[in-house]
């Protein structure tokens, strides 16, 4: 159990600091981790750990604390959370610090428009590896870039989305 907890410390502190842009950015390697390299889920079980967390109220990365619950029950949940949220608050903290520091600065509005288009694409590959752990099928594949459509064009609340899906899963339809 201890080598799991440090294990569990290591994975989560360093996926804290590399939370650039939100915390589903670290999705595609928090997946690896816990799925391929650690087997201690399967890809279809994260995915379900993922969408709980979604759905249910507070912070949209609930996922940490999911996964160090099912891994190793309480004192996983404690480690992953304090591992998780720890580093990055003290980064971020200093980060603000100093960005304040220098808020006159040219250099900073430049910097922010480069992080732009890294943080999206961090965000788009955390949705690829998200639908492909839960969509198995070519109908569920279709169904998820339709949401995806729905979501991006329009202004459909995604609690409806979600209802959808959730209603189009519940009656068996694109299962294999």
């Amino acid at each position: 159990m201890t080598h799991t907890l440090i294990a569990l410390a290591v994975i989560f502190s360093q996926l804290s600091l590399l939370a650039f842009g939100g915390g589903n950015t670290i999705l595609p390697e928090m997946q690896r981790q816990v799925v391929d390299v650690h087997h201690w889920m399967p890809a279809s079980e994260f995915s379900a750990l993922f969408a709980l967390a979604q759905a249910a109220p507070g912070p949209n990365l609930m996922i940490v604390t999911l996964i160090g619950w099912h891994v190793a029950g309480w004192a996983g949940m404690l480690v992953t959370s304090i591992a998780k949220f720890g580093p990055s608050s003290i980064v971020t903290i200093l980060a603000l610090h100093a960005w304040e520091r220098f808020k006159d600065r040219p250099w900073r509005r430049y910097a922010q428009l480069g992080l732009v288009p890294v943080t999206a694409g961090i965000v788009a590959a955390s949705a690829a590896v998200i639908a492909r752990a839960s969509n198995p099928t070519a109908i569920a594949w279709a169904i998820n870039a339709f949401t995806a459509v729905l979501a991006t064009k329009t202004r459909i609340h995604p609690l409806w989305l979600l209802a959808a899906g959730s209603l189009i899963g519940l009656s068996g339809f694109g299962q294999g």
